[in-house]
């Protein structure tokens, strides 16, 4: 029986970086991709009625993504190298939150989840969150000897700005236009081998 068992939704999402967690560690895990159409018969089974969920070996089931992503980046040496790291690795995670929610009506537009015009949605909500956004991760950035956020190396609050970016970028090529330092930084996480297996192998799996 694996370890962990980690039940999401058969995309990306806000999950992936769990998955890439797992890779990124080389730790086997059950990767249970459930299909929209067979979600109402598994969402009673899930503690807070959603997913992603991880279970451990134990039985223990955790859910909510950041929670998650957190746990297992602790567990293989991802969350930061010293508690200092951490802590702000956590705030920036936080951050992007705040950012997420301010882009929704782009980003759920795209989705097709809410009906809006998401080229107005572009310039009235997404260019101005991501330009307050981005100069946070400019100022880690420069702070950084690493080339990731934090000179400690790589970290789960690299992950998941990187994903996120991945699917916006997929809607919008131009996003890191203007961003040469994010750009590169992008760039070095989204080539890591590890990772850049991980999402070759379910490429045709979207947002």
């Amino acid at each position: 029986m694996a370890e962990y068992k980690f039940y999401y939704f058969n995309g990306r999402g806000l999950g992936d970086v769990s998955r890439q967690l797992f890779a990124l560690s080389g730790t086997k895990f059950e990767d249970i991709r459930i299909e929209h159409e067979d979600w109402p018969a598994q969402k009673a089974k899930m503690p807070f009625g959603q997913m992603p969920v991880l279970e451990l070996k134990c039985g223990l089931q955790i859910p909510q993504s950041m929670a998650i992503a957190r746990y297992l980046a602790n567990k293989f040496g991802y969350a930061g190298k010293t508690p200092e790291e951490a802590a702000l690795a956590d705030a920036l995670i936080d951050q992007f939150k705040d950012f997420y929610a301010e882009i929704k009506p782009y980003y759920y537009g795209k989705l097709g989840a809410i009906p809006t015009n998401t080229e107005e949605e572009k310039t009235k909500t997404l260019v101005p969150a991501r330009d307050k956004f981005l100069a946070i991760i400019g100022k880690f950035l420069k702070k950084s000897n690493s080339g990731f956020l934090f000179s400690g190396g790589l970290t789960y609050a690299d992950l998941m700005i990187v994903d996120n970016m991945r699917t916006l970028i997929g809607w919008w090529p131009e996003y890191l236009n203007g961003f040469p330092e994010i750009k590169a930084w992008y760039d070095k996480v989204d080539g890591i081998p590890e990772i850049r297996k991980h999402l070759d192998a379910h490429e045709d799996k979207g947002f």
